[in-house]
């Protein structure tokens, strides 16, 4: 049996994997050499001015045309050996639930090259059904009525009985069947279990502190066991879980043999979500192991809460001097959610117990602020605007705040909103068909936060297609799941659910297009637009940026975040600001429009100008070609980006020949691939893994050429930039990829037409 050690399980791994260096804590990621501010260069780059129309060629080349595709079933490295790899990867009951899903239903292979689930490719739709709940052959599935109800719910006023948060006992009663009668809880159950074996094992956890993220790698390590051993123990009965979490206990408190941390601030209230994830987990531990703690022990975790947690809480809320609580008003990112969930799940636990009036106290504090500003993490489209990353971290602090609230006290005191109802779709639509969307500052390394506030999500809004969909991903094996997830629903996620989404609140604004759900040799692309500010400090200048995929691999991939305790790297979003010289922020580290070799217009304002889709939707079976005449498109004005170098750009990207070409109004691309440029300048072949792709320019005959770049070599090793320079002109792109979906389509050469003139049938041919 093979485990996913939380620790080290990559969930939402780059394409430009070998381009990011060594991973930091928290899943932030640095270059193996610290990026340092650089001067803006003197540019040689030309303004726009004289219009001339470019058309370019792009066509995936598929071994059974050209021969260059190798036999790839012995490369660990291909999308298609790693997923026939997969299913011989498990034994045990993961195996087993592997040959039960490999009837077709639903993906099981989770360690594909990016992590993404292979689903089974398979005709046979009598094994699919529509997604889902409590049908009659899974009613026995569902969770039993909680019979807990305050008349008027109210945050200080708890349930009798533990466990309190987020797990009470009538789910503990009803868990063993579940697992017994579902291949996911069971799977789950196996790797939770896998996990705590691993970490008993190990030493307690160090008290290592790095810079600028303080000590989150040990509090979020922290949380996990705490997670794991009470879960571990309530499942079992074996004291020896209880015994080896109360180490950890001692080890965080500073009561074990190895010092951890000054005893003024063991919990780094400076970097306040050290100190809500170390208060996190000592809720868990204390409230799902209520009855086992003596009552000496029961004390002395409350000291410790109050002593290192709590009361920096307080002080956050109530000293207006002090820099720890600088999260708290208009904050609606990760922050805020994280730090308010840890302080609630901690009070919560010792509520009643608590005679200092602490935990209290901050409840009054923690749920009002997590209302004006956890609440809107999403905008109202869903969307992260901290970007897609950091959706992980916000709705996880979210989920398990809100959860612990219902759990505890019988309400989620509108914290369930409709813009958390649509930010599961985000998710589901950022992650393209080889890895994320990955815009800003995004890392592979999640730690303890998932993905799985999708089952809450889906539970909550009884919408059973987030939970279908995250049963399938990597991370999904957590406690968490364990209580959020339904284990009565069933279907595809993917029957019905169309294949593309325009986002258009102002502050995000961007698309996801695609020719399937289930097979990661199709095709995908995302565009965006949006705004170069409100994000926290955590995006990049990149109004048009976007993300190609093809064949199992991502040709137009980004380079996620750098060091992020470099020089004023968060230093702030203004134009002036340090953070837009370093190379992976600035607009020439992106898939954009570079104009004079400047950053664009921190106040940019892009507007969406155009969307339509074809709205096809892939139904229940794995095996989907779309019909004939399939497509989308969009396009943006974002002219607003590029200062007064510019009289209009416009940006968009569109589907053509039934989605197995591209046709992409674009300027500067990054890519893992091989680049060789034709003597001419004319054609490009860019070749990964055997796989090829040939960019060609069509017209004009003579003025455009291909050339490349290193992304900066040192930090970006094997990142290649493929630009088209032009001595003068407006440069209109137009360029088609295509893909073998399985079966070769033949490439057609697509008429030029501006993007004012685009529809549904102006590309036909």
């Amino acid at each position: 049996m093979s485990y996913h050690d939380a620790n080290n399980q990559n969930y939402s791994t780059q394409n430009l994997a070998d381009a990011v260096g060594d991973h930091q804590s928290s899943g932030y990621i640095a270059p193996p050499n610290n990026e340092k501010p650089r001067g803006k260069p003197t540019s040689k780059w030309i303004k726009f001015g004289i219009p001339i129309a470019i058309l370019v060629i792009i066509a995936i080349v598929v071994g059974a045309v050209v021969g260059t595709k190798k036999n790839k079933t012995s490369s660990s490295s291909s999308p298609a050996a790693q997923s026939s790899a997969a299913a011989a990867a498990s034994s045990s009951s993961a195996n087993a639930a592997i040959e039960e899903l490999a009837t077709g239903k639903f993906a099981a292979a989770t360690n594909s090259l990016y992590m993404v689930p292979i689903f089974p490719q398979v005709t046979d739709t009598s094994v699919f059904v529509s997604p889902t709940f409590a049908s009659s052959a899974k009613a026995s599935l569902t969770w039993p009525t909680d019979t807990f109800s305050a008349p008027t719910p109210a945050v200080t006023s708890v349930r009798p009985d533990r466990p309190r948060l987020i797990a009470p006992q009538y789910k503990w009663d009803v868990l063993p069947d579940h697992i017994a009668n579902d291949p996911y809880l069971s799977y789950w159950n196996e790797t939770i279990f896998g996990n705590a074996t691993t970490w008993y094992n190990d030493d307690p956890i160090q008290y290592v502190f790095d810079g600028g993220n303080g000590i989150l790698d040990p509090a979020r390590r922290f949380k996990q066991r705490a997670k794991a051993f009470s879960y571990a123990y309530r499942m079992t009965n074996d004291t020896k879980w209880v015994d080896r979490l109360w180490l950890e206990i001692q080890n965080v408190a500073g009561n074990y043999s190895v010092s951890f941390g000054p005893d003024y601030d063991k919990w780094d209230s400076n970097h306040f979500l050290d100190t809500a994830e170390f208060s996190a987990g000592y809720g868990i531990a204390y409230d799902w192991l209520y009855d086992v703690w003596t009552a000496d022990q029961l004390e002395s975790m409350r000291f410790t809460l109050i002593e290192y947690g709590l009361s920096f809480g307080v002080q956050a809320y109530t000293n207006t001097s002090s820099f720890i609580g600088w999260w708290k008003t208009n904050t609606t990112g990760n922050w805020n959610c994280v730090c308010n969930g840890g302080l609630t799940l901690a009070s919560l636990a010792i509520l009643g117990d608590d005679t200092t009036g602490t935990a209290e106290q901050l409840l009054g504090l923690t749920v009002p602020d997590a209302l004006e500003n956890c609440a809107g993490g999403p905008t109202s489209d869903g969307t992260w605007s901290e970007t897609m990353d950091y959706w992980y971290f916000g709705t996880t602090g979210y989920a398990e705040m809100t959860s612990a609230l219902i759990t505890a006290t019988g309400s989620d005191y509108g914290m369930l909103n409709s813009a958390y109802q649509n930010t599961g779709y985000s998710h589901m639509y950022g992650w393209g068909l080889t890895q994320l969307f990955a815009v800003g500052d995004t890392g592979p390394n999640k730690f303890s936060s998932t993905a799985n506030g999708m089952f809450f999500f889906s539970s909550e809004f009884n919408d059973p297609i987030p939970a279908l969909y995250q049963r399938e991903q990597a991370d999904a094996a957590d406690p968490w799941s364990m209580f959020w997830y339904d284990a009565s629903v069933e279907g595809a996620f993917w029957d019905g659910l169309p294949l593309d989404r325009a986002f258009d609140n102002e502050i995000d604004q961007w698309v996801s297009m695609r020719s399937t759900w289930t097979n990661i040799n199709g095709t995908y692309f995302g565009m965006k637009a949006g705004m170069n500010q409100g994000r926290q400090t955590h995006n990049d200048l990149d109004c048009g940026d976007f993300v190609i995929d093809a064949m199992g691999h991502r040709w137009a991939g980004e380079l996620g975040d750098g060091d992020y305790n470099a020089p004023y790297y968060f230093s702030n979003d203004t134009q002036g600001s340090a953070r837009w010289y370093y190379y992976r922020k600035m607009t020439e580290g992106q898939n954009t429009i570079l104009v004079n070799k400047t950053n664009q217009n921190v106040l940019a304002k892009p507007t969406i100008l155009g969307y339509e889709s074809t709205n096809d939707t892939q139904g229940s079976s794995t095996i989907f070609n779309v019909s004939s005449g399939s497509t989308a498109y969009w396009y943006a004005d974002i002219t607003s980006a590029y200062f007064n170098d510019t009289s209009s750009v416009h940006r968009g990207m569109r589907f053509i020949n039934d989605r197995t070409q591209f046709l992409p109004f674009m300027w500067r691309m990054h890519t893992n691939a091989t680049v060789d440029i034709s003597s001419n300048g004319t054609t490009a072949t860019l070749t990964i893994d055997g796989d090829e792709m040939i960019v060609s320019i069509l017209s004009p005959s003579s003025g455009a050429t291909f050339t490349k770049s290193d992304a900066l070599t040192n930090p970006n090793p094997g990142v290649t930039v493929l630009i088209i320079e032009m001595n003068a002109g407006i440069i209109q792109l137009t360029g088609s990829f295509l893909s073998s979906m399985e079966r070769w389509y033949s490439s057609v050469t697509p008429p030029s037409v501006e993007l004012a003139n685009w529809s549904l049938t102006s590309h036909n041919t």
